[in-house]
C-alpha cells in the first residue's frame, strides 16, 4: 500500500477543556525508528486516561494547579492521545522481523522502563509519553504490538487492552482465586465490566456496585449480586474477600466495612474523587491489605490476547465515533450513560 505524507489527527495542545483539542488534516505521517512499526489505525478506544491526561490530572497532588501527564513532570505538547490501538502493520523500522508486516495487531500501550518489577512502576503510556492512536497512523515500539487472530471487528478489539489489562493486573495483585467473593465498583464501565468477566473466568463469586438502571447489564455478564450506588452504605453484611475499586471517592470507608478479616482492597481509579476519609482502625484491626494497581505486565497483555482468541472474554462495545467526533465521544464518556466502551474509527 502507498503511505501518504500527511494524515488526519486530533492534537492535544494544552491542559484544560475541549478547546485544547485541535482536529487537523495536515499532520505528517510518522516514520518508524529502529525497533518500531508503523500502524494504520483501524480503531482506538476511549478511556478515562484520555480525559485525565487532557486535564493534567495526574499531578500526584490534591492541588489542582499541579498539572501533569501520566508520569508527572514535564509534558510535551502537542500530543496525539489514544492508547487502545488496533490496526495493521504497514511499515517496519530497522531491526523488526519481516513476518510482522501486514499483520493485524493489538497494542499494549504500556511503555515499560527498566527491568523486572520496576519496568511497570516506571512505565509511561502511549498517548501520554508518546503519540497515540487518535490519528490515521501511529508508530509504536515493536515490543508493544501483539499480533491477534480473531473474528472480532477492530472496534470490538479496541475495547480490550487498557481496561482488561488494568483489570487482570488488579485481580493478580489481589490474588483472586476460585470461590473468592469479590465486590466490583463501577461494574458497568470499561474496567468494571472487564473485572467482572475476568473474575468469573477465575470462578470467583461476583457482586457489583453500579448506577441505577444498569442492573440487567451486569447480571447478563455473570454478576450474582447487584447493589446500586445509593445502597453502598448498607454493605456491612456482604462479607467479601476482595474489593476491586475503580471509582474512589468517599465510598471507600463504607466499602471497607464489607471486607472479611484478612480481606484485600485493590484500587485502580478515582473518577468519584482522588481523596477519601478512611478510618484506619478498620484496616489494622481487620488485618486488611490495601493495594494500588495500574496497567499491567507484558505477560498479562499476552495472556489477554490468548483469552480473546479463545473467546474466553467478550467485548462490550457501546458505540463508535468518527475521528472528527472525538470531542463528542469524550463528552459521552463523561456523561457515563453508556455500558462498556466507546471507540474512535479513523
Amino acid at each position: 500500500m502507498t503511505i501518504p505524507e500527511t494524515m488526519k489527527a486530533y492534537l492535544l495542545t494544552g491542559f484544560g477543556g475541549f478547546e485544547n483539542l485541535s482536529y487537523r488534516e495536515d499532520i505528517a505521517v510518522p516514520s518508524p525508528e529502529p525497533n518500531e512499526v508503523l500502524i494504520k489505525v483501524e480503531a482506538c478506544g476511549v478511556n478515562n486516561t484520555d480525559i485525565w491526561t487532557r486535564l493534567g490530572a495526574y499531578g500526584g497532588s490534591v492541588d489542582e494547579s499541579n498539572q501533569s501527564g501520566w508520569r508527572g513532570g514535564v509534558f510535551n505538547f502537542p500530543r496525539i492521545q489514544g492508547a487502545d490501538i488496533v490496526g495493521g502493520v504497514v511499515a517496519l523500522g530497522n531491526g523488526v522481523n519481516d513476518e510482522l508486516f501486514g499483520k493485524r495487531v493489538i497494542i499494549n500501550p504500556t511503555l515499560y522502563e527498566g527491568e523486572g518489577h520496576l519496568a511497570l512502576f516506571n512505565a509511561g503510556l502511549i498517548g501520554s509519553e508518546r503519540d497515540g492512536g487518535f490519528a490515521e497512523y501511529v508508530t509504536v515500539p515493536v515490543t508493544t504490538a501483539i499480533p491477534i487472530n480473531s473474528p472480532l471487528s477492530s472496534a470490538e478489539l479496541a475495547t480490550f487492552m487498557v481496561s482488561y489489562l488494568t483489570a487482570e493486573h488488579m485481580l493478580n495483585r489481589a490474588d483472586v482465586k476460585a470461590a473468592d467473593h469479590i465486590l466490583i465498583t463501577g461494574a458497568s464501565g470499561g474496567v468494571g465490566s472487564a473485572l467482572l468477566q475476568l473474575a468469573k473466568r477465575r470462578d470467583a463469586r461476583v457482586s457489583c456496585v453500579i448506577g441505577k438502571g444498569k442492573e440487567d447489564f451486569v447480571l447478563r455478564l455473570g454478576a450474582e449480586t447487584v447493589h446500586t450506588r445509593g445502597e453502598i452504605t448498607n454493605l456491612k453484611d456482604e462479607s467479601v474477600d476482595v474489593i476491586a475499586d475503580v471509582v474512589g471517592g468517599d465510598q471507600a470507608s463504607f466499602l471497607l466495612d464489607s471486607l472479611q478479616f484478612g480481606g484485600r482492597f485493590v484500587i485502580a481509579g478515582a473518577i468519584a474523587g482522588a481523596v477519601a476519609k478512611i478510618d484506619w482502625r478498620k484496616v489494622y484491626l481487620k488485618h486488611l491489605t490495601i493495594l494500588g494497581s495500574t496497567m499491567g505486565t507484558p505477560q498479562e497483555a499476552k495472556d489477554l490476547v490468548t483469552y480473546i482468541e479463545a473467546e474466553g472474554i467478550r467485548p462490550v462495545l457501546h458505540a463508535t465515533y468518527a475521528l472528527k467526533e472525538l470531542v463528542k465521544a469524550q463528552q459521552a464518556f463523561l456523561e457515563k450513560r453508556f455500558l462498556g466502551k466507546l471507540a474512535i474509527i479513523p
